[in-house]
């Protein structure tokens, strides 16, 4: 065991997350028990057996701690991770009850429909609130740079600081960066590359680089990139195992999330397959109706809100109530873009003025924004904080020529200044939101919003949307707005 390397919480967050777990399972089911039968001494009839309520309660209790077991709810690298935490404890949850539904209905055993329909929901929820809660707090210590473990880097400078930057946009992660080793490169200067970390060490061989792990007390070692020979791999995996380290192979290929890679191995070799996202047929359809669904229902509930908007949009300056401006939309098409004005009648045309005159503080690269511009009426200003001046473009989801979700719709100028890499983006229909609007707002840079929207072009899912709508709500009335 490595008790001179495993820190403290490494044991404290699984046991935590088994009590909790424990203690929710035990008021869920304590909880059922009594609004089902209140204070009637229930039993279940099997035949010519009768088994009291609460003896069931315990036999699925225990069935259920013993399927978040099974299921690895409690692993460190688990815990506080997010969808893959509470896609766990959804699974383990949907097998007990689905299995003690089968049973029950195989063995013609008259179990109480009331209780289970109470229980399995209760309980799901109460532990994925729970877990929400948690890792919260998690991710709160971990951005102070406290329960992560540390974490050791082997591969090349360009596949090691990409890797770095990588944790370093999401400390919640658990992985604390402490050093690179860089196989075959200069100690001083490897290849011309400033990295953020420390090289510990420019060696090739399974010994010199497993001292260098110890020596730094790594706890899990990431290799990227440039590889290593296939013995001295081999001999690395198994210095590690024994040592209880771990090990994780980082691919080159980043910004592709976990659904869309698959292993399967093929002449002993265990390939990793990257399957590609594509929204047509079922998916598209899909897509679509839920995009009508949203829009036709936000605009019936949301007419109030729009007509008093109107309404003080045109006593504010007299000018139209709406901007309609040209858009890219998919496939390099132009469209129609509605908004509710928020600036000047005039606006368009200072662009150039105040791009000259600010430079560089009016924009990102490519867009133009600035955090105080002074086109932006007073009203204007509101709505652009809640982002009530998006609202309109629904119209355009209806039109079919947005989306509810996707890349931001880019101006024509914009578009004539992409890259092959930026033009992937008009690959899918523009959103209303998307992650550029979860992440960051009108603070990214130009890197940060294309790799943003890439990822959702490149990693799209039904899931996801609803994930980022939902993410959307949070983002727009926090304190922080748009500009």
């Amino acid at each position: 065991m490595r008790d001179d390397v495993e820190s403290a919480w490494q044991k404290r967050l699984p046991r935590n997350a088994f009590i909790g777990d424990v203690l929710i399972i035990v008021l869920t089911l304590t909880a059922a028990q009594v609004v089902r039968f209140s204070d009637e001494n229930a039993q279940l009839a099997a035949d010519d057996l009768r088994i009291d309520y609460w003896l069931v309660g315990v036999l699925i209790g225990v069935l259920w701690v013993l399927a978040l077991n099974i299921w690895r709810a409690w692993d460190i690298r688990v815990i506080g991770s997010g969808a893959l935490e509470y896609q766990r404890i959804f699974a383990a949850t949907l097998a007990v009850f689905g299995g003690v539904a089968i049973v029950s209905y195989a063995l013609r055993i008259e179990l109480a429909r009331g209780y289970v329909a109470l229980a399995a929901p209760l309980g799901l929820l109460a532990l994925l609130l729970w877990r929400w809660i948690s890792r919260k707090l998690i991710i709160r210590r971990r951005s102070r740079g406290e329960l992560s473990r540390r974490l050791l880097i082997i591969g090349g400078p360009a596949e090691v600081l990409q890797l770095h930057r990588s944790f370093e946009r999401t400390p919640g992660s658990g992985y604390l960066p402490i050093g690179a080793v860089l196989p075959g490169y200069s100690l001083h200067s490897p290849d011309g590359q400033e990295l953020p970390l420390p090289v510990v060490s420019v060696e090739r061989t399974a010994d010199a680089i497993m001292d260098s792990i110890l020596e730094n007390r790594a706890e899990v070692v990431a290799i990227t990139g440039h590889g290593l020979k296939p013995r001295t791999m081999r001999a690395l995996s198994w210095e590690l195992a024994s040592r209880e380290i771990s090990l994780v192979l980082a691919p080159a290929l980043t910004d592709i999330a976990g659904p869309r890679i698959h292993s399967h191995p093929v002449a002993d070799l265990p390939l990793i397959h990257v399957s590609t996202p594509k929204i047509e047929g079922f998916q598209a359809a899909l897509k679509r109706t839920f995009d009508l669904f949203c829009a036709a229902v936000g605009l019936v509930v949301i007419s109030p809100l729009l007509l008093a908007t109107a309404i003080a949009i045109k006593l504010d300056d007299g000018g139209p109530v709406f901007y309609a401006q040209q858009r890219i939309g998919r496939g390099n098409a132009p469209f129609t873009m509605y908004k509710f004005r928020s600036m000047a009648v005039d606006a368009d045309a200072k662009v150039a003025e105040l791009s000259a005159l600010y430079g560089q503080d009016a924009g990102n690269g490519v867009l133009f924004k600035m955090k105080d511009d002074p086109r932006i009426t007073r009203v204007g200003a509101f709505i652009r904080r809640y982002s009530i001046d998006e609202l309109p473009q629904l119209f355009n989801v209806l039109l079919g020529t947005m989306s509810m979700v996707g890349p931001r719709p880019p101006l024509e100028r914009e578009v004539l200044q992409y890259d092959p890499y930026a033009m992937r983006r008009l690959k899918v229909t523009p959103g209303i939101t998307g992650l550029w609007q979860v992440g960051g707002r009108s603070d990214l840079d130009w890197e940060e919003s294309i790799r943003l929207d890439l990822y959702y072009v490149e990693n799209w899912s039904f899931v996801q949307d609803i994930i980022i709508l939902i993410r959307t709500v949070k983002v727009v009335l926090a304190k922080e707005g748009a500009y």
